[in-house]
């Protein structure tokens, strides 16, 4: 009995790979991506995180090996929380660098969505926000609207960085 069980203890951790065993890269059969981003931030200043998560969507399938082309992506990104003034005109100056990168991102396709009911609670009209901008009637609605057309959502996680890579590595 117990050389039955060494012989199946022994072949049972033949088919684990050795500790020493190392990463490998692969290169999943990635679509063109749809999905809608659902930006609610308690801090204007968090926009430029959150779009980074824009930039972790859109970089690798536009890139090698994907190729993708930046109008084969569907991508919405719907804005509902303090960030609404950003993307209005008279804060420009204060917000240029993320204003800039969500213009260079529109002008790839993606869409920039502000909620209304946000829009008029900040006292906001359709003439107040930048060029790129589409005001729709509500934010919840307006997601799960993309959702039921297949886009997958993403909620950005910002946090605040404790430890550097460096010192956690």
């Amino acid at each position: 009995m117990r050389r039955l069980f060494a012989a199946s203890l022994a072949l049972w951790l033949g088919f684990f790979p050795p500790a020493h065993a190392e990463g490998r890269h692969v290169t999943p059969p990635y679509a063109p991506a749809k999905a809608v981003f659902d930006i609610y931030l308690d801090d204007p200043a968090k926009l430029g995180s959150a779009l980074y998560w824009v930039r972790a969507l859109l970089n690798p399938l536009v890139e090698v090996p994907y190729n993708y082309a930046p109008e084969d992506l569907d991508i919405v990104v719907v804005i509902h929380g303090t960030e609404i003034v950003t993307v209005a005109k008279k804060n420009e100056a204060k917000y240029r660098d993320v204003v800039e990168r969500m213009r260079y991102y529109a002008s790839l396709g993606v869409a920039f969505k502000v909620c209304g009911e946000a829009a008029a609670d900040y006292g906001y009209a359709a003439k107040d926000f930048q060029n790129f901008v589409e005001i729709v009637p509500n934010a919840i609605t307006e997601l799960v609207h993309w959702q039921q057309q297949g886009y997958a959502v993403i909620t950005p996680q910002i946090m605040s960085k404790k430890f550097s890579i460096e010192g956690i590595r």
